[in-house]
């Protein structure tokens, strides 16, 4: 009966195959019972694509093709698993299906149509998923499915795709690092644009120790789906041993912070879950294996989120390392239960009412707490110069310092309403901060729970100048020297007590002999009272007098101390009461003993900043207000005059003090001083706070001289400053032009000691003649350029006027070349030309020197062929000429690069010291918002010829100084120097004072 019963054909199959409460594995053995009973088995096969295709031709996800697939899928891999079990020899021929349907598929899969890939592909991922794990396929066929799903991976449909990436994840070889699979499937994770690509290899790919840091990587994917099943692989699939402590650290921090609140809880239940699963439920071992000494905030983070996951009750509960005092015993302190208690008592104080309840069983009394603070810092080890080099003993003491850092900190969840309590803790704060013993790490947290305690301002100095006062003059036990004199009275009566001694004892035995009792009894009393006496001397004498006394400390981590507990003051104080006299004297009288060159680093920073925000403002000494105010009524006019008169005086005094401390350090024998110098001097200079020509030559001297060689930051910051500066508007080029003469004279007299005497002059002749060319400012906004035109005179024209002057100053000098080259290279106006020639023809009758007798002619020649060679066509030869020289050398600067604002001469604004002297000058924080700033032209390049380093990058400053383009150039090898430095400052500040004495 059962044999005839009707055969199920392949299109019936199909069809119900599509019904969606259909049984497939009843379907599946129908199916293959028609298969086994046929004996056209290549019939059937046909048919079965046949039908197959139907469904491959769709590509929206129906639920009846999604049927139809997963039924094709079992079918086929139906005879694979039966000839596994049965290992029966007709395998091969029952085989013929799954091969077929293969072939079938391999073909196919370079369709055009986008559907057909995409079922391919899904058709191979759902066969090969479906096969046992220990499933093995015919090499070849393994290598064709390999070849053709490598190449749907390209596919520029992401669906396509992903349906490779799942097909391809059981061919993967982790353990072989040439595995084409792991190398594409490390590609796609990286690279490909389409997140859901992203999630099917994160799936897919298997966890080894090449594709780790790609997995850990997509923990910071732009697509929070992306990240959140990357932290769940994490936590399914690899150890957290395979993990190193920083990309533990790096996980926990990215992940608890993430902005997904997705993200958080996956981290939270279940890579935090399978971590502490991994560590048997031990928190403080998860805690071990952070590394929570270098990174206590992610350890924070964790604690905070385990705690989050379970009641507070629980968590008083699961606290197991205090003892009936509610500490933790000093010898059982480690990093990770100081900061698991510390973190459970500032998560249950900000739980409010019912956290605060639970939070008197875990911590004491602040009185007994103060005193098992003490008991821990008192006996912290202080190290040697040996113990410090000693890496395990530094490591112990930076642990105990942590620990303490975390036992201080905890003093902010105690309740210090109690005055009593408050009063104890107070005095022990103070006697710890005292302690030698005491290191800098915990003075800072130490500081701010006593000025947390103490609410009155002024008390608060009050208490932290006797701090420091304690600290920097600690009481010390010395031995007093005793004077000859008294060791002397002393012996004498040493040996007259001897003597009566002596005398006592023999009439003592001679009223025992005369039976002489009462006297004898007397006697006796005054021996031994002579012998008490005698004794007490000795022993005087003996003891050496030690007396206490006041010793002043100027070591290093003293003062550090100290200047670290004003710092903590000054952070609080309120700003509108200022600095009192208290504590500026004690920060006056530290900064006093500091001798360090990190420290004068800072400071010199600061002094600049300040500079740039608020000009010369905060460094005038400031007059009592009140009293003015009183007696403002009083003030007559004459008076007033006076009274301006001095401020402008003690202003100019102040500008005049300010710049020579800080020109100071561009001679300073430390390359950073000198570099932090100059790059504030010139920030100053370009933000228009600063304008001296002085400097301005010291700067370029400081660029050529060769000391600076190896100081490539200095030389970069001067080599874009200059260009920036100079080409930003005329009054920068008249600075320059001020400083022509100065500067060439300065290398011009150095001595043949001194470094400057290698500089090529004729160089820095040609950089600073490049620097004011007119055609520079060409490009500048109208007003400047109207400005330019009213000028009439350019500064080149008032250049070569000085330089004529100079030559017959002394036509018979060496460097009158060097004057007539220059004279050369210079953009004339034509309104210059009359009074040129004349200076031109007498210095033609004076010089004698054949090269500088030509160079003159050529610039007669040049004025008298054309007397409109004005400005703009002697700009347009230089710019044809400097084009030339860029591209040969590939030496450029951006146009348009650098805008500042304009200014004119009614615009400049100088502090009342530019009215009294021609010295620097410093603009005030009370000039005009728009004032002292420049719009700058077309930044033009610096011939091939100009001296420099090359020049990479611009200065490093907060303030807004456009950003500089890369500009190099070339100048002659000079030899290192080492020798005559001294020398050199003195020339250099020669300059300053003749500035002065003007």
């Amino acid at each position: 009966m059962g044999a005839k019963k009707k055969l199920l054909q392949v299109q019936e199959a199909f069809q119900l195959a599509q019904k969606r409460h259909q049984n497939h594995a009843k379907l599946v053995v129908a199916l293959k019972s028609t298969y086994a009973q046929l004996d056209d088995k290549e019939g059937f096969i046909e048919k079965f694509i046949h039908f197959l295709k139907y469904a491959m031709i769709i590509y929206r996800r129906e639920p009846a093709v999604e049927q139809v697939i997963n039924f094709a899928a079992r079918f086929v891999t139906s005879f694979y698993q039966m000839e596994k079990e049965d290992g029966s020899e007709e395998g091969e021929e029952d085989n013929l299906l799954l091969n077929n349907v293969f072939k079938f598929l391999l073909e196919s899969h370079e369709a055009n149509s986008h559907a057909v890939r995409f079922r391919t592909c899904q058709l191979v991922n759902k066969i090969l998923g479906n096969m046992p794990e220990n499933a093995e396929i015919d090499d070849d066929l393994f290598d064709k499915i390999n070849e053709a799903m490598l190449i749907r991976l390209k596919d520029k449909f992401p669906s396509v795709r992903i349906q490779a990436v799942l097909a391809l994840s059981r061919l993967q070889d982790p353990k072989d690092e040439n595995c084409p699979v792991v190398n594409i499937y490390s590609t796609l994770l990286e690279n490909d644009s389409n997140s859901e690509v992203r999630r099917a290899v994160l799936s897919c790919i298997a966890p080894s120790e090449r594709t780790l840091p790609k997995i850990v990587g997509r923990t910071m994917d732009v697509k929070e789906a992306v990240r959140k099943l990357a932290y769940e692989v994490l936590a399914e699939k690899v150890h957290m041993r395979a993990l190193t402590i920083a990309q533990r650290v790096k996980l926990l921090q990215q992940g608890l912070n993430d902005r997904s609140d997705a993200v958080k809880e996956v981290m939270k239940k279940k890579l935090l879950q399978a971590w502490l699963q991994f560590t048997e439920g031990d928190v403080l071992e998860l805690l071990h294996r952070l590394d929570v000494e270098n990174c206590p905030e992610v350890a924070i983070s964790v604690l905070n989120a385990m705690f989050s996951l379970s009641s507070l009750n629980d968590i008083v509960q699961n606290c197991k390392n205090l003892d009936s005092r509610k500490l933790i015993p000093l010898e059982d302190l480690t990093a990770e239960n100081v900061l698991y208690w510390r973190c459970l008592c500032e998560y249950l104080k900000s739980k409010g009412e019912e956290g605060e309840v639970l939070l008197e069983q875990v911590l004491p009394e602040p009185a007994i707490y103060a005193d098992y603070l003490l008991s821990y810092l008192q006996n912290m080890p202080v190290l040697s110069e040996e113990q410090k080099e000693d890496f395990n003993c530094f490591e112990n003491l930076m642990t105990k310092e942590f620990i303490g850092q975390q036992l201080i900190v905890m003093i902010g969840c105690m309740d210090t309403m109690e005055e009593g309590g408050r009063k104890h803790l107070l005095v022990i704060l103070q006697k710890i901060l005292i302690l030698p013993s005491t290191s800098a790490a915990l003075i800072p947290p130490l500081v701010e729970k006593l000025l947390s305690i103490v609410k009155d301002e002024d008390r608060r100095i009050q208490v932290i100048a006797e701090i420091v006062s304690e600290v920097r003059e600690p009481i010390v036990a010395v031995d007093q020297p005793v004077d000859p004199a008294e060791i002397r009275k002393r012996e004498l009566k040493l040996a007259e007590i001897k003597v009566k001694l002596f005398e006592a004892k023999e009439a003592l035995e001679e009223c025992i002999a005369l039976q002489d009792f009462n006297t004898a009894s007397v006697l006796k009393e005054k021996i031994t009272e002579l012998e008490h006496t005698k004794n007490d001397l000795i022993k005087a004498g003996e003891q050496v007098e030690i007396k206490e006394m006041r010793v002043e400390k100027n070591d290093p981590d003293t003062l550090l101390k100290c200047l670290i507990m004003c710092y903590e003051v000054l952070k609080i104080m309120s700003l509108s009461k200022g600095i009192g006299p208290t504590i500026n004297e004690i920060i006056q009288s530290l900064i006093l003993q500091i001798d360090n060159i990190k420290i004068k680093l800072s400071a010199l920073r600061a002094i600049f900043d300040q500079l740039m925000l608020f000009g010369i403002e905060p460094f005038k000494t400031r007059r009592g207000s009140d009293s003015q105010s009183e007696s403002a009524h009083m003030r007559t006019e004459q008076d007033e005059e006076e009274s301006e008169t001095i401020e402008e005086e003690e202003e100019t005094a102040t500008v005049h003090n300010l710049l020579k401390l800080l020109s100071g350090f561009l001679d300073s024998e430390y390359s950073e001083l000198r570099t932090e110098a100059a790059e504030g001097i010139a920030k100053l200079m370009f933000s228009g706070r600063l304008i001296s020509a002085k400097l301005l030559s010291r700067l370029v001297l400081l660029w050529y001289n060769p000391v600076t060689e190896e100081d490539t930051r200095l030389r970069h910051c001067l080599g874009v400053f200059f260009p920036l500066f100079a080409y930003a508007n005329r009054s920068n080029q008249e600075c320059f032009e001020e400083a022509y003469l100065p500067t060439l004279k300065t290398l011009l007299n150095a001595p043949a000691t001194s470094p400057l005497a290698e500089v090529d002059i004729s160089n820095v002749s040609e950089l600073l003649v490049d620097l004011t060319r007119p055609s520079g400012l060409k490009c500048q906004s109208k007003k400047s350029q109207d400005y330019q035109v009213q000028c009439e005179l350019t500064v080149h024209d008032s250049l070569a006027v000085k330089i004529c002057n100079e030559i017959l100053a002394d036509p018979t000098a060496p460097d009158v070349r060097i004057y007539a080259k220059a004279l050369n290279a210079l953009e004339l106006s034509s309104s210059s030309t009359e009074n040129l020639l004349v200076l031109l023809s007498e210095i033609q009758e004076k010089v004698e020197d054949r090269l500088c007798q030509r160079a003159i002619e050529k610039m007669q020649m040049k004025l008298t062929k054309d007397p409109n060679v004005g400005k703009n066509h002697s700009g347009r030869t230089e710019e044809i000429d400097l084009s030339e020289r860029t591209q040969e050398r590939d030496i450029t600067l951006s146009e348009n690069a650098v805008h500042c604002e304009e200014e004119n001469n009614k615009d400049a604004l100088h502090t009342p010291a530019n009215e009294v002297k021609e010295t620097a000058k410093l603009r005030s924080a009370r000039s005009k918002t728009g004032k002292g700033q420049r719009k700058a032209t077309e930044v033009r390049s610096v011939s091939r010829r100009k001296a420099g380093a090359s020049v990479k990058r611009g200065l490093e400053s907060g303030d807004q100084i456009p950003e500089p383009v890369p500009v190099s150039s070339s100048r002659p090898q000079r030899r290192a120097k080492t020798l005559a430095l001294e020398k050199t400052r003195m020339n250099l500040s020669r300059l300053l004072d003749e500035e002065a004495d003007k």
